[in-house]
């Protein structure tokens, strides 16, 4: 695909603000303090939480995965975007309250007060594996495959290049570069990948607008826009049927938007309980939107007939094909600043992790301020050469959004049973929750084992089932009355505002709608 003068302008700007705003932030608002580094000062606004929230995890999985995902499957691939909305809603009720009650920095921390320090360091060493590993690694393979596809930039290069933008700010500001930053990203993503959207459908219509674009595709494909699928569809295995809406994806959206480091911290750095709740009332709000940017351009790829040697070609295929010159610098900005903040977010999470339940409790209980900053700085900087080493290998796989979430899937079950029971049952007891953290990923695989054509999102179900049923019978061996570390609930802790509660109800409204039409 060719550049034009102004499309290399914009990009190039794009990546100056970006970089310019970020060391700015840093060295403005200080980063001194591990507060100041992981949690921005607690001084983020809701808008700056939600808006942080969709950057970080709108990244190059979602807008080249899930448009590989909707090219391959259709509109059903946009249930974890629509789900995730609803299971936003949930977690700003019933979670975030005691997260932000306990003053933690981290997820594993949390689990340190409610269990022991043994499933602290269990699960962080998990969400570290996983971060690095499968997040990080996918994120720049996926982002510099696009680079390839469009500027037909080497691969690695791409990914090195990728590494080293989002590293400038990332590991000399923190938090607040990364947050701030990605108010500005937003920006860019919705805007670019709504233009690439129009453009498509316009294009699909003949020129008669996206509206008549989208009827025109929806008619000719209609297949694409089942959101259940029968169980003879050829990707029933990825997402089967109704057990998507009342099974195992619950199990995902709960564990990524509910469990995980990588969300749950700009929650964790909000002015006030209220502000984390409208801040991911407001991400509620950007995850029904997603699938117009993200999937419905993978089904235009596949009405257009475009003929890929791979689904994750699709969103590139259509930037080259259908975004003019003139325009295709800002569409593909979006498409940088989608990886970008992931990468940035990712990043600082993992460096959090680390420092905060590793570093600090195993090798530093009297590590200074200072030192803290240091060290995730440094952690930082190996996670993400780390990664750069191992994202070639993705390449082996299909599906990139489908990879990610199989394999995040043999962690996710013990971490919401872990995180669940813990929250709301008073008898769980610290052994019940190490047997969990043990059994998740054996039981997953030996699952998939005997039974290998049971859905993967069926497979999470059982085993969060199965581990709930281990953690209950542990817990009634050894106690009879509630756990020493267990939740004391304060009095109106789950009571939300009326703003909360109308726009709460206004999200789950419109679900209905869009399950009605596109059942």
């Amino acid at each position: 695909m060719q550049f034009s003068a102004i499309d290399f302008i914009v990009f190039i700007g794009y990546c100056f603000i970006i970089l310019g705003l970020g060391l700015y932030i840093a060295k403005r608002k200080g980063t001194g303090d591990s507060e100041g580094y992981f949690l921005a000062s607690k001084s983020l606004p809701w808008w700056a939480i939600g808006t942080s929230l969709i950057a970080a995890n709108i990244s190059a999985e979602q807008m080249i995965g899930m448009a590989g995902s909707g090219f391959a499957i259709g509109l059903a691939i946009a249930s974890y975007e629509w789900m995730a909305a609803l299971t936003l809603i949930l977690v700003a009720k019933y979670m975030i309250p005691i997260f932000l009650d306990k003053g933690i920095y981290s997820m594993p921390q949390f689990l340190g007060m409610r269990y022991d320090e043994r499933v602290r360091a269990i699960l962080a060493i998990f969400w570290l594996l996983v971060y690095i590993f499968v997040n990080l690694t996918s994120i720049l393979y996926l982002g510099a495959l696009t680079m390839e596809t469009i500027l037909g930039f080497p691969l690695t290069y791409g990914i090195i290049g990728l590494a080293t933008f989002a590293a400038i700010y990332t590991i000399y500001g923190g938090l607040k570069a990364v947050a701030w930053t990605d108010v500005v990203q937003v920006g860019f993503l919705v805007g670019g990948g709504l233009l690439t959207t129009w453009l498509a459908l316009n294009a699909f219509s003949g020129g008669n607008g996206a509206i008549a674009g989208f009827v025109d595709l929806f008619r000719q494909v209609p297949d694409h826009f089942d959101m259940i699928l029968s169980s003879d569809h050829e990707f029933y295995y990825e997402l089967p049927g109704i057990s998507v809406l009342i099974g195992g994806m619950w199990i995902a959206n709960i564990s990524y938007w509910g469990c995980n480091q990588y969300i749950i911290q700009r929650a964790l750095a909000a002015k006030s309980v209220q502000e984390a709740q409208r801040g991911l009332m407001f991400a509620g709000y950007l995850k029904l939107l997603m699938p117009l940017i993200v999937v419905i351009p993978g089904i235009a790829a596949f009405g257009f007939g475009a003929e890929l040697l791979r689904p994750d070609e699709a969103y590139p295929w259509l930037l080259a094909e259908f975004v003019p010159i003139g325009l295709r610098g800002l569409a593909f900005a979006a498409l940088i600043a989608a990886i970008a903040s992931s990468l940035a977010s990712m990043t600082n999470s993992t460096s959090t992790i680390f420092t905060m339940d590793i570093y600090k409790v195993h090798f530093n209980r009297k590590a200074s301020e200072k030192n803290l900053v240091l060290t995730g700085r440094i952690i930082s900087f190996i996670a993400l050469f780390v990664a750069v080493l191992v994202a070639p290998q993705v390449e082996n796989f299909g599906q990139a959004f489908q990879f990610i979430q199989e394999f995040t899937g043999f962690v996710s079950p013990g971490v919401v049973a872990i995180f669940l029971i813990g929250l709301f049952w008073k008898r769980a007891t610290p052994n019940a929750a190490v047997w969990a953290a043990i059994f998740t990923i054996p039981s997953g695989f030996v699952l998939r084992w005997l039974f290998p054509a049971l859905p993967f999102l069926d497979r999470m179900g059982v085993v969060f089932l199965l581990l709930s049923a281990i953690m209950v019978a542990i817990s009634l061996y050894e106690t009879t009355g509630k756990d020493p570390n267990a939740i004391e609930y304060k009095t109106n802790m789950f009571r939300t505002d009326t703003t909360f509660n109308v726009g709460a109800i206004g999200i789950c409204a419109i679900l209905a709608v869009l399950y009605i039409l596109f059942w």
